[in-house]
Parts: C-alpha cells; sequence; structure tokens
C-alpha cells in the first residue's frame, strides 16, 4: 500500500444521529408498518471510527457537529469511546440524523436528514492538521453536500503525498459530481466500498468485473500502489492492487440479525488491522470477523472489541 505506516485516524466524515427502527417489512408506498423497537445512538460515521478505536487505533472526529440535543448525544457517544472532537460546535444548528429501518431479513433503507456535519467549510479545516502518523478516511456522504465537497477537496489537495488516505464513496455515489468523485478516488491509497457501490463506480454487475474494471481501467487516474476493496456481505470481500490479480477473502457464517453499520465496521477494522502492521489480506480477514460479529448485534455501532474478535477468530477453522 502507498504512503507511510500509521498510528493514529483523522476521520473527515459525517457523524449523525442513527434513528433505527426494526419493522417486518419495508410499507408500501403510502402505507405504514409498526415498529417492533426503536433505538436513537450516534452512526454514521461515529461506526467506523467506534470500529477503529475498538480494535486498537486511536481516533480523531474532524467532521462538523451541532449545539442541539442531537450534537450533544453525538459528542457523549464519541467521547465514551475515546475519540477526539476537533471541530468546536455550530451554532444555532444540530447534528442531522438518519432514519434507518431495518426489516426481518437484516436489511437497511436510509433516509438522511443532513444538519451541522453538511455545513464544513474551508475554514473548518483550515484548523484541521494530519499529523506524520495519521491515515486520514473521507466518506462519499461529505462529498455529497456541496458546501463540505468544496472544502474537504480543496484540504485533500494540500495534503502531503505520504499521508495514507482511504476514501469510501458511500450509498450517495451518483449524488457526487464525477470530477469530485475522480479527485477523491485518486488521492486515495484504498477506495473500500460495498458490491452495490462497486456495480454503479464501474458500471458493471458482477463484483468480480467490477473490482477488475476498477484496479485495471478506473474512471480516475490511478495511485502507485494504490488498492480497492470490494465488500461482498456475507461471502466476505475482494481485494486488489492497482493492475494486480484480485484476492477473495472469505467471510465468516453468523446468523443476521442487523446489517446496520456492517460496513462501517468492515471499513474501521481493516485500518485498524493496517495500522497494526497485518497485510491487506490478513486485514481483510480481520475485516470480515469484525463485520459477521456486528450483524450479530442490533444497531449501528456494533463493532467488536480486540479482545472480542480474536475469541472469534479463535473459534474459526
Amino acid at each position: 500500500m502507498g504512503g507511510a505506516p500509521f498510528s493514529r485516524l483523522l476521520h473527515l466524515g459525517n457523524v449523525v444521529i442513527d434513528v433505527v427502527l426494526d419493522i417486518p417489512a419495508l410499507p408500501e408506498r403510502g402505507g405504514d408498518v409498526l415498529a417492533s423497537r426503536t433505538e436513537l445512538a450516534p452512526g454514521g460515521g461515529f461506526n467506523v471510527l467506534a470500529a477503529a478505536a475498538r480494535l486498537g487505533l486511536p481516533a480523531r472526529y474532524a467532521g462538523g457537529h451541532g449545539t442541539g440535543p442531537l450534537a450533544d448525544l453525538a459528542r457523549a457517544g464519541l467521547a465514551a469511546e475515546g475519540i477526539e472532537v476537533v471541530q468546536p460546535p455550530k451554532p444555532g444548528l444540530d447534528t442531522g440524523f438518519v432514519v434507518s429501518m431495518v426489516d426481518a431479513a437484516g436489511e437497511r433503507t436510509f433516509v438522511t436528514s443532513p444538519g451541522a456535519e453538511a455545513t464544513l467549510t474551508a475554514a473548518d479545516l483550515a484548523q484541521v492538521v494530519a499529523g506524520p502518523a495519521d491515515a486520514v478516511y473521507l466518506s462519499g456522504y461529505g462529498l455529497a453536500h456541496p458546501a463540505n465537497r468544496a472544502a474537504l477537496l480543496g484540504w485533500l489537495a494540500g495534503l502531503g503525498d505520504g499521508t495514507v488516505v482511504f476514501f469510501d464513496p458511500g450509498p450517495l455515489l451518483r449524488s457526487i459530481p464525477p470530477g469530485a468523485l475522480a479527485a477523491a478516488a485518486h488521492r486515495a491509497d484504498w477506495v473500500t466500498l460495498n458490491a452495490r457501490e462497486a456495480a454503479l463506480l464501474a458500471g458493471q454487475a458482477d463484483p468480480v468485473t467490477a473490482l477488475r474494471t476498477l484496479t485495471e481501467r478506473p474512471s480516475w487516474t490511478p495511485r502507485p500502489g494504490q488498492g480497492v476493496l470490494v465488500r461482498t456481505g456475507a461471502d466476505g470481500c475482494m481485494l486488489a492492487y492497482f493492475a494486480a490479480p484480485p484476492s477473495f477473502v472469505p467471510g465468516f457464517p453468523v446468523t443476521v440479525v442487523d446489517s446496520n453499520g456492517a460496513g462501517d465496521t468492515h471499513a474501521g477494522a481493516f485500518m485498524a488491522a493496517l495500522a497494526a502492521g497485518q497485510d491487506a489480506v490478513a486485514a481483510a480477514r480481520w475485516a470480515n470477523a469484525a463485520a459477521a460479529l456486528s450483524v450479530t448485534r442490533r444497531g449501528p455501532a456494533t463493532g467488536p472489541t480486540a479482545a472480542e474478535l480474536a475469541s472469534f477468530l479463535s473459534s474459526q477453522p
């Protein structure tokens, strides 16, 4: 992987509040269903940060946050995980929220209401400095908001070449202008995404073909040593460096209770494993195991601790 070793995570995504509703199935248009369970908890970028921190990677949150009750809940969650908040609160704005509907099969559907985290400016980011031991995580959720997009791409352009950058385009990638998407992907040392997002980005429905397209003829100019990781749900994940054959890393069979936040757990665990000195394939297996554990628990931020992950892996063939 390109870039220097890192021992801390600087997250430039969006921490929001998840309003999680467990439902039997999505209602038809104009219909209604009764939720069997409701939870209010920090989510979005918080899931990645918490997953990394629980596995031993110190983390800082450099995104926006507000001054209302949802912002208070978000900051309390970050503090409980030992995650430093870099930016001051934005007065007069609350943190945004995401309605997350989880059906009986564990699949989730989102509706997002942006808040203070969607109002980053260049002045906000001028006080954010990536240290020599920092890796930077950037999410497509940030690039989907016009104000954030301009500020983040400007900040990213001034980042030194030695800083490791992870970019996850996310489910809103079609809302990101192609030029902005290409600029973020070009600067990334790792592009991580799920199979649906890979298909959209590559224009190929098959995940294997999509990965080959993204590493052999991407729509952005690749960086030397750049890697792409595609999460394929219960099957695990695939990864490849630019113009190199893919590696297939199998998942772990578990009973899915709630898939909300599993991709975020995977991303946080992958970065924590790389920071701990694992190679990419070993880190991907660690991330698969962390994601498998997370879907057996209810809630958005269900990444395991290092002890839980070690116990789970020791029980596997």
